[in-house]
């Protein structure tokens, strides 16, 4: 199974853990939002925030290119505060697991 088919498969099942499972040990997110990074354990916790709250959805979810050293997604993401926006994400994988995400987004609401 693919590591876009392993995440899409955690958030169907809402299992933070799993979707967790697939970054690695030294996994550094970047924000569109300022730039700045967060490291595997900080991002974690953002993403069982974003799991677990009904009111952030995403939506059209498709992966437009994945091999063995790069995943690149794009989704519509409806945020707690109303906005929405196109995010784009490249995801640089190591070992099999995403080592690193970089995402560009625009707002569309």
């Amino acid at each position: 199974m693919s590591i876009y088919e392993a995440r899409m498969r955690a958030i169907e099942d809402n299992s933070a853990d799993e979707f967790i499972d697939t970054l690695h040990d030294d996994f550094v997110f970047i924000s569109h939002v300022d730039g700045s990074s967060m490291d595997r354990s900080a991002a974690s916790e953002m993403f069982r925030g974003m799991m677990t709250n009904d009111d952030f959805v995403m939506h059209q979810s498709r992966c437009l290119y994945e091999n063995n050293d790069i995943m690149v997604d794009h989704a519509v993401f409806s945020f707690p505060d109303g906005t929405k926006e196109a995010v784009l994400a490249c995801h640089t994988i190591k070992n099999g697991k995403v080592i690193r995400t970089e995402t560009g987004a625009t707002i569309i609401s």
